[in-house]
Formats: structure tokens, sequence, C-alpha cells
């Protein structure tokens, strides 16, 4: 590919930062009352705009009312970081600093930010058709996109579901295994098997076969008739470039749970190729394979959770034809359309879709669906998306990127704090050395520290991962992880 323009763009920011200052200016009388003052505030009030924060009538009254997830709110509204507007490979801050993304924003962001195509599309599309219901109605988008993400994915796993998130698909997962086990005269293959560590969304069926303790332990017994295969995260592999050697024998731990249960209980196996939100951990060689061949000897379908994985996050469409692993159902959101409307999806393969609708005894075939199941809007990006990826090559520039984005990483293995590099396509892990008594401390203070010298990365623990867009240069990849190096070095 042609070389890119990789520079921030700058043009225009007064006009942002009023834009800015519309959406984030003050805290009103919570933080006085709580005796914090927001520094970002502060920075305001040092560029002039102290009236303008005063006079701007689109503003919010404080910080309070948002709820913010996965946060510490209070941390965060004491001394906010805050976020206006977006293109190519940058963020933008309120006073118009340029940051670069390291992570696709939430891992999602896959062509990068403001595609002119993807904006157009979802403009067009609001314009012509706002909404329409998928329930007993259609609309010719949502049957095209449907249609042209089963061309993506791999042979006959092309009937597609349409979600909001990927809380959503993993749970319609869940659900349609369970009702395809019925339809097939098995209503006692009701068991479903997730992975320690796994991170398969916040809804109630994805949050137990999930194995993360903080997102499970305040949410009482949730689904019954779950367990779990081990964690893949294996010391013997410290600094692997790609696929580990060690671990594939971890996927045996399903023939002691097929002996525990009996395969005659148990419906699914649900794991993510390469598990990101927990830290980035790549499956050993042979492991996915041989997890493959045991549930097909039991009967037992294999669900790949490919939120994270799907489209071009490893060079190819999807993990499941990187690895060259079939599964039986396949889960996806994120970079199904850019982000820029919410949208997940289920596939399935035509074995099982057509047992569940053959077999019904009702004229609605599956009880299961959303109000914005199919949205007009997010379809119109969805299927600009699929054709930035294909004009651009993005999938296979991820691949060709790889080599150089893993020497990248892994010349940080002399870092100060680094007890780990993993990496595969374009995802990255680095696990730090946590505090005695104080873990996660030092991964967060890495974020902070890399945000302030313009780059944004994510972290999970004691881990720094990044997951950037495949538009990526390599002069940028080396801004990243020399910010992080310079951050590392000067870390307690």
């Amino acid at each position: 590919m042609g070389s890119r323009d990789v520079s921030p763009r700058t043009s225009g920011e007064g006009l942002h930062l009023s834009r800015a200052v519309a959406y984030t200016a003050n805290r009103d009388s919570g933080s006085e009352r709580s005796g914090v003052t927001s520094r970002f505030q502060l920075r305001l009030a040092a560029l002039g705009l102290k009236s303008l924060i005063m006079s701007n009538t689109l503003r919010p009254n404080s910080l309070d009312a948002f709820w913010m997830p996965f946060t510490p709110n209070r941390t965060f509204k004491a001394d906010p970081r805050m976020l206006t507007r977006a293109e190519g490979m940058y963020y933008y801050t309120p006073e118009g600093r340029p940051i670069l993304d390291g992570t696709a924003g939430l891992w999602c962001v896959a062509a990068g930010h403001a595609q002119p195509k993807i904006v157009e599309a979802i403009q067009r599309a609001a314009a012509e058709l706002d909404y329409a219901p998928a329930f007993n109605m259609g609309h010719p988008a949502v049957f095209e996109f449907a249609n042209q993400l089963g061309g993506l994915l791999p042979d006959k796993i092309d009937r597609i579901a349409f979600t909001n998130s990927g809380s959503e698909s993993a749970d319609t997962a869940l659900k349609i295994a369970l009702a395809y086990q019925r339809a097939r005269g098995k209503p006692n293959k009701y068991r479903l098997i997730g992975r320690e560590r796994a991170y398969h969304g916040v809804n109630f069926g994805g949050m137990t076969v999930g194995g993360i303790t903080k997102n499970r332990v305040n949410f009482g017994p949730m689904v019954g008739g779950v367990d779990h295969l081990p964690h893949t995260h294996d010391l013997r592999n410290a600094f692997s470039r790609g696929q580990p050697k060690h671990g594939a024998e971890y996927a045996d731990a399903l023939e002691r749970l097929v002996a525990l249960h009996d395969p005659s209980t148990i419906a699914a196996v649900i794991v993510e190729p390469v598990a990101g939100s927990t830290g980035v951990l790549v499956p050993p060689q042979g492991y996915l394979q041989r997890l493959r061949e045991l549930c097909t000897r039991h009967d037992i379908l294999l669900i790949f959770d490919e939120v994270i994985t799907g489209f071009g996050r490893l060079g190819a469409p999807f993990a499941s034809q990187f690895f060259d692993v079939r599964p039986d159902i396949i889960t996806m959101a994120k970079a199904i359309n850019n982000a820029t409307v919410p949208m997940g999806a289920v596939a399935v393969t035509r074995e099982i879709h057509d047992t569940i609708v053959n077999n019904s005894e009702t004229p609605i075939e599956l009880f299961h669906g959303y109000t914005m199941t199919g949205h007009p809007l997010a379809c119109a990006a969805g299927l600009a998306t699929l054709e930035v990826y294909r004009d651009q090559s993005l999938f296979e520039r991820a691949a060709e990127l790889a080599p150089y984005w893993e020497d990248a990483l892994h010349s940080l293995k002399s870092a100060k704090h680094v007890i780990d590099i993993r990496n595969l396509g374009l995802i990255g892990g680095i696990e730090l050395e946590p505090r005695h008594g104080k873990p996660t401390q030092r991964a967060m203070e890495a974020f902070r520290a890399c945000f302030e010298k313009g780059a944004l990365i994510r972290t999970t623990g004691d881990i720094i991962a990044l997951s950037p867009p495949l538009i990526i240069e390599k002069p940028q990849i080396d801004q990243i992880v020399e910010t992080i190096r310079d951050v590392l070095q000067k870390l307690d």
C-alpha cells in the first residue's frame, strides 16, 4: 500500500473545542460540595474559556449523572480524561491535543475513525429509514448485510441473527445452542461449558460462562448448569512470539468434565479463540484443534466468541479461518460496523438453523430478538464498513504488519517492570509485575501517563492490552511502543 499521512490533524480545533466545552465543561455544585476541583476546568480557564464555560447552555450541569461502566467513577470525575472528536488514528481532547489510538477504541474501530464512506452511509440511512421493526417486518439492508456477512464467514456458517452488542451476541448464541439441542430431540443436553478468565459480556448467560471473578462475584448464583475449563495461561510460555508451544493439553480438561457430567447433558462449549479482555491469552499450538476434536467426539457444539478477533484483527476475516478450526457458532460485534452504531451478530451453521426452523411446533421458530435487531443505521454502517475493509485491503494489511508489530512489542522485553509479552496478529499484551499488595495500580498509572503523553492504551489487571486500528502505520507503532517504554521507565 502507498504511504499514508500519519500526522494528526489540528485544523478546525477552535470549532471542536467549543463543541467540547458544550459537553464536558464544569462539575457544578457537586464538585464544590466534595471539595474537588476538576483539572479539566483549570485547563479551560487557562485557555481563557471561563466565560464560555459559564454561558454555553448545551453543557451538562455536572459529571455526576452518568454512571460510567468498568470505571472508578470517583477517581475519574475528580480528574476526567475527555475525548471530543476522532479522525483516522487519533482521538482529540477538548484542547485539541491528539491522542494516538493504540486500542481501536475498545478493540472495535478496526478501520480507523471517521471513515467518510461509513459516515455518509449512516447519514443517508438516517434520512431515508430511521427505524424499522424486525418482528414480522423487514428492510432491504438487513438482508443484504446478512448475505454479505455470510460470504465472509467460514463455509456454511452463514445463517445470521443480529444483536446490539457482544454481550447480547453471547447470550443469543447460548440460547440458540439450547434451542438446537431441544429441537433435535435432546433436551437433556442443557449444560454450558465456559473457561476460566474468559469474557463473554455482562449479561447473565455470558457472565456465567465467563471466568473473570470480579465480573461475577456480586451477582448471586447466576445461570445453573455451567462449568468451566481451565485457562491457558502458562508461565512456561513467557515471551512467546505468536502461539505458545506449551498448553494444548489444557483442552483435555473437557474430557474430565464429560466424565463428570456425562456428554448427554452438555450442550455447548464457548471460548474466545484469543482471550482479549483478560489480558491477551493466545491459544497454545494445537489447543483449539484439540477442543474441536473433543466437541465433535462427544456431540457438543463449539462456540467461538469472536467479538474481538472478528474482522481482520489476526489478519484473516475471522480467527476460525486464521486457526483453520471450524466452530458451530460464531459471535461477533465491535468491528462489525466499525463501532459506529451499536450492533452484534451470531452466525450459525445451516444445520443448526434448519433443525430449529424445520422442527418448530409453533409458527415462530425461535422466541428471541430485540427491538433494535438489524437497525437500518447499523446495517448501513455495516455494509459500508465491509466495503472499506475490502477496498483498503485492511485484513491483508493487518497480516503484513503483524511481524513488525511483533518485533516492536518484544523490544519491550527489557523494559522496566515487564514480566511477559504476548502477541498475535495486531493484538498485544504486556504484563507488568504488580506492586506488592497493590494489584492493578502500576498498570493504571501507566495508562494515565501514556494518555498524558498522547497515546491511548488499555489496561486489564496489571496487563497493558493493545489492539490498534488496522490502518496503523509503522511510525505510529513505534510511537506507541516508545511511549510505553518511557512511561514504564519512570514508574516506581
